[in-house]
């Protein structure tokens, strides 16, 4: 299997607001950017956008570390939590229901085909491709007619 280092970054201007996705890969001596934005969205959700985004771009299974500075994503997949969730008709507990069900059905969905390690990273720490992302989500959230974020409730 090919080892691919993905380093992701995802804002939102005002949580809601306007936000964007940073997502870089790394292949041996090869690095693809990629980032995007909507209108209306979370930090939460962008950070998971960042993570599909990269993944998707994969063109066969791969070995992957993605570096991400989001607690919510990597304490999510690495303690189980979002798997849990699915398991239980996307329920954190008996009352309250999970959020961004639409982000994670395709998230895991992506981490179902390749085997995947996610590693956090302290953000504005000095980490370069962390840096990198934070600027590419700066630039994506920054611009004109971005799209909806259908999923994001009260769409």
């Amino acid at each position: 299997m090919k080892k691919v280092s993905i380093y992701t970054d995802g804002g939102a201007l005002g949580n809601p607001g306007k936000g964007g996705y940073g997502a870089i890969l790394v292949y041996g001596e090869h690095r693809k950017e990629v980032s995007g934005g909507y209108q209306h969205t979370t930090n939460n959700r962008m950070e998971m956008m960042a993570c599909i985004k990269a993944l998707e771009l994969l063109k066969e299974p791969c070995d992957v570390t993605i570096y991400s500075d989001s607690k919510y994503l990597v304490d999510s997949i690495t303690k189980g939590w979002a798997r849990r969730w699915q398991a239980n008709n996307w329920k954190r507990n008996k009352k309250d229901k999970a959020e961004n069900i639409d982000l994670w059905e395709v998230l895991l969905e992506q981490l179902d085909k390749h085997q995947v390690v996610f590693q956090w990273v302290k953000g504005h720490s000095g980490h370069p491709e962390n840096e990198r992302c934070d600027e590419m989500v700066k630039e994506a959230a920054a611009q004109e007619n971005l799209p909806e974020d259908t999923g994001y409730p009260g769409f």
